[in-house]
């Protein structure tokens, strides 16, 4: 068994844009295992924005990431060795075990995973917690209602793919903003979004949304925020509902950019903004997994993944979220299953 553990830790907090630098890659020894603890071996690590927001020295919805400690983050990896009652070597396993190869643990966070017939990647996107989060936001959230539109920012992701597919089960007219013309086609083309477009050349967004939206927009998923965010307002209906999931184009901003003030609108439609977090309906979690595996088992929802190598790559990787570069979930590939 490798008794050195590779680590990525948090080497400076970031002004604005992270970088490379901000981050470090250092080896420690594997500690020996006490009673009730076990040992995991990363095989794919979660990048997400919202680690972003950890990076700072501040505490938001969690406690900030301490300067170098390991960044936070889930993974899926495999038990290698045991003195724990509940897991044995060769479980599958996820959960918080952060940017690292081997993670000692006592089980906390730590859940086995049971993806049926699909890879154990997915046990980090859709049938993990981007999907419980498109899933919860959506359906408690939103309350969408046949017939109703809803419209997605950041559409072509991990989360707001499976929330307009979930939106398509539901009898929705769903409509996908996306940067890039790959990715509205693949939203329209594979996932089965009635229109989307390209935030990145389009030169008017309520005008686009106003087209692809001509009875208004009754439901509105937020992964951005920012300018996609205030063109939506003034096309809201009456009893709209606006989930708040996300906010990235804002998770680099030093000053916060002055926009219109439309909150107005909501009083006017008497409708409904609401922010969540996901862990707020965990004891829900075993519910909403058994309807999204049906779902994607049926090929009612599809998935995509993008995999790329290397634990020392974490931080490049998890760079490119900020451009764009991921179509459905990121993933590092830290070992092989």
């Amino acid at each position: 068994m490798a008794r050195i553990n590779r680590q990525v830790t948090l080497a400076a907090r970031p002004v604005g844009r992270p970088k490379e630098s901000d981050f470090a890659l250092v080896e420690s020894p594997i500690p020996e295992l006490e009673e009730g603890q076990f040992l995991i071996r990363t095989i794919y690590l979660s990048v997400d924005p919202y680690m972003r927001g950890r990076m700072n020295d501040r505490k938001s919805y969690a406690e900030p990431v301490k300067l170098g400690e390991v960044m936070v983050g889930e993974a899926v990896g495999k038990v290698e060795a045991s003195k724990h009652p509940k897991f044995e070597v060769g479980d599958i396993v996820a959960g918080r075990i952060g940017w690292q190869e081997y993670c000692v643990t006592d089980g906390t966070e730590i859940r086995k995973v049971r993806t049926g017939g699909q890879p154990i990647s997915t046990a980090l996107g859709v049938l993990g917690m981007p999907g419980l989060t498109a899933y919860f936001g959506l359906l408690d959230i939103a309350n969408p209602q046949p017939g109703e539109t809803v419209v997605i920012s950041g559409a072509a992701g991990a989360v707001g793919s499976t929330v307009g597919q979930i939106a398509k089960i539901k009898g929705c007219r769903v409509i996908g903003i996306a940067g890039s013309d790959e990715k509205v086609a693949y939203l329209i083309d594979e996932l089965g979004f009635d229109a989307a477009f390209n935030y990145k050349t389009t030169d008017d967004y309520i005008k686009k949304l106003a087209e692809l939206c001509p009875d208004g927009i009754d439901v509105y998923f937020d992964n951005v925020g920012g300018p996609l965010t205030d063109a939506v307002f003034p096309l809201i209906n009456v009893n709209a509902r606006v989930a708040v999931c996300g906010q990235i184009a804002l998770y680099n901003s030093t000053e916060l950019e002055q926009g219109p003030r439309l909150l107005w609108k909501l009083i006017e439609k008497q409708a409904r903004m609401e922010g969540f977090l996901v862990f707020q309906f965990v004891d829900r979690f075993r519910e909403a997994m058994a309807d999204l595996a049906k779902w994607v088992d049926e090929g009612k929802i599809k998935y995509r993944e993008r995999i790329d190598d290397g634990l020392e790559n974490a931080p490049k990787i998890f760079l490119g979220l900020f451009d764009g570069v991921n179509t459905g979930k990121q993933l590092v590939r830290v070992s092989q299953e």
